[in-house]
């Protein structure tokens, strides 16, 4: 434990209590829709409501990031997140009479409520609010690892950390959503709000300097003038933009295909609440395996080979669920894409915190987070789109299974892509210049 430091260990706590609440709120916000409305286009709303922040408010948070100390920023972050879940979980107390029970609801004969209208609409504004607090918190929070650790220690940092992450996101929070959701509907809320408080005392708690170093900018901010220093930076580094490209692309087609991944688990797969939650427990297998092996995986067969392997993986994966029937493989597919998604991660964030100048880095990185989570905005509209026009001319159970066949060959144009752009020589070069710049700045 030494070895990552004292500071390491409580920015890990954090980060995992963290997503424990998002882990919960995975299986309690759609759940809660799906209470509401059966309309896949609203459902799917409820995701664009958080993440069309990062298409509004990545690029400034970007610039907010690199002026402020970052320890601080997240940790004002999780208050505003806590304060925002916990007013919402009164809202679905008060409505909680009204609601069916999620039995009801996964067998389809649930009674909606007559003013779920205004129901609806409150939870797209909690959405909202959580996603742009999420902008700036994550954006801010991959600038603040490179001054917990030494940046040869990043890549095993980062795996240690998504590990326990997914874990607590996937495998122990959905499936403790399931079982509080049984017993009540605003429970898992009210719990998701009390780790957002936690997390936000632990983040308090971290010792240091965390205001970024080098060339920083003080005074007026001037906003056109900082952004498109970040924009140039990343359109300049051809590593980088080719994988800006290539995460934004592939988050818009799996967001997609799972935009209404809640009906197809209910419709397609028979799943109930608590079902529904165990079955996100194999993507919690695969990222704890992959946050234990990915960087010797890296090392092994290098790094442009595995990212090649997670490109792949990801695109049979789609064809896989796209026509499964049985849980059991919908489960074995998320186990494997729960260890190439970390595997990608482990290789490309650690990347970017390290030969992104560190005065830069909150911009570059809000760029790169603007391609990346700004297409998932515009995946869950597509998707929403797909299933409802399918249902004009297929049966609702392929209108439900045509977004991952859609997503998957369109998976296959993205490897071509990155066939030549992403070898292993690319990325040591990438280090190589970053190492001469570093060492020259510093002489």
């Amino acid at each position: 434990m030494s070895r990552l430091g004292r500071n390491y260990w409580k920015w890990w706590s954090a980060s995992v209590v963290a997503n424990l609440g998002d882990g919960l709120s995975a299986v309690a916000i759609p759940w809660l829709a799906t209470a509401v409305t059966r309309d896949p286009m609203q459902i799917a709303l409820v995701t664009f409501a958080t993440k069309i922040p990062w298409l509004l408010f990545a690029l400034p948070a970007g610039v907010i990031s690199d002026r402020l100390d970052r320890r601080k920023l997240v940790a004002a972050m999780d208050v505003l997140r806590f304060a925002v879940m916990f007013a919402f979980s009164w809202v679905v107390l008060f409505w909680q009479a009204d609601l069916a029970t999620p039995d009801e609801v996964a067998a389809g004969t649930a009674e909606l409520p007559s003013d779920g209208a205004v129901l609806l609409a409150l939870l797209y504004a909690m959405a909202f609010l959580l996603g742009t607090a999420e902008v700036l918190r994550d954006n801010t929070a991959q600038t603040l690892l490179p001054s917990i650790v030494p940046k040869n220690r990043l890549e095993t940092a980062n795996g240690r950390m998504w590990g326990a992450e997914i874990v607590a996101n996937n495998f122990v929070g959905p499936p403790l959503a399931g079982l509080l959701l049984g017993l009540a509907f605003a429970l898992p809320f009210f719990v998701n709000a009390g780790t957002f408080a936690i997390a936000a005392a632990l983040v308090f708690a971290l010792t240091g300097q965390f205001a970024p170093k080098g060339k920083t900018t003080s005074g007026r901010i001037a906003w056109r003038a900082e952004i498109g220093e970040g924009v140039r930076w990343l359109w300049r580094h051809q590593l980088l933009r080719s994988l800006a490209i290539l995460l934004g692309a592939t988050n818009l087609l799996t967001t997609a295909a799972t935009a209404v991944y809640v009906l197809f688990a209910q419709e397609v797969l028979g799943l109930d609440a608590t079902a529904f939650g165990l079955l996100m427990s194999g993507v919690a297998i695969g990222a704890v395996l992959g946050s234990v092996l990915a960087d010797r995986v890296a090392t092994r067969i290098g790094h442009g080979p595995s990212l090649f392997v997670s490109l792949a993986g990801l695109t049979l994966g789609l064809l896989a669920i796209g026509l499964a029937s049985s849980p059991v493989v919908v489960w074995v597919v998320f186990l494997t894409q729960g260890f190439l998604v970390v595997l990608w991660n482990v290789i490309t964030v650690s990347l970017r915190q390290t030969i992104i100048p560190d005065h830069l880095l909150g911009r570059v990185n809000s760029v790169y987070r603007f391609f990346a989570w700004g297409a998932i905005s515009l995946g869950t509209l597509l998707g929403g789109a797909l299933v409802a026009a399918g249902e004009t001319m297929l049966s609702r159970e392929w209108s439900l299974r045509v977004p991952y066949l859609i997503a998957a060959a369109l998976h296959v144009a993205l490897f071509v892509y990155a066939l030549p752009r992403l070898g292993s020589a690319q990325i040591d070069a990438a280090r190589r210049q970053a190492s001469t710049a570093e060492a020259s700045v510093d002489s």
